[in-house]
């Protein structure tokens, strides 16, 4: 599923977002950028260790920010380590705004094409799903909407609820 906003498509995938060849795919990250579990697990396993050596370096960020690293072995040329909120944390929503808005600011600033997003936060985070999509991709909107550079926008969804979501919400929006 897609939409157009300006010069930018919004794509809905189903699938493995360590499998997709956009110049950055997101990481939903804890705010030590520790790779873990969940897709942050699967791009450390794909991606190999080195991408967890940059984020060392780094050494964390706040919940709502984003930091950049090279993809390793993955086919995206590299990762943007988002952290979502955690439910029950408070000003989750907005936390979850900036966490996408931060993640699209940085992949302008390095001159990306293409970005690909998980459902930030809706594992181990315990956030929503619907929510979820509304506000991600209403974040995606607002952000588009302005001066940019990206021609692609991409939610790789996983899971057919997840997808599900994400169309209802996207459908909503537009």
């Amino acid at each position: 599923m897609e939409r157009k906003i300006n010069n930018t498509l919004i794509t809905l995938i189903e699938g493995d977002i360590t499998e997709i060849a956009a110049d950055a795919i997101v990481n939903a990250a804890n705010a030590a950028l520790q790779l873990g579990a969940g897709v942050a697990g699967a791009i450390r396993r794909k991606g190999g260790s080195g991408i967890q050596d940059e984020c060392d370096r780094i050494g964390g960020t706040y919940v709502g920010g984003a930091v950049i690293t090279s993809g390793g072995n993955l086919k995206a040329k590299y990762v943007i380590h988002a952290v979502g909120p955690r439910m029950g944390e408070g000003d989750e929503d907005m936390k979850l705004e900036s966490a996408t808005i931060n993640s699209l600011k940085l992949a302008d600033e390095h001159k990306l094409k293409s970005i690909a997003f998980p459902a930030i936060s809706t594992g181990i985070f315990g956030y929503p799903l619907p929510r979820c999509a509304k506000i991600m991709l209403g974040a995606a909107k607002k952000y588009l909407d302005g001066e940019t550079s990206i021609q692609n926008v991409i939610f790789c969804l996983y899971g057919q609820s997840a997808y599900q979501e994400f169309k209802n919400a996207l459908n909503d929006i537009f």
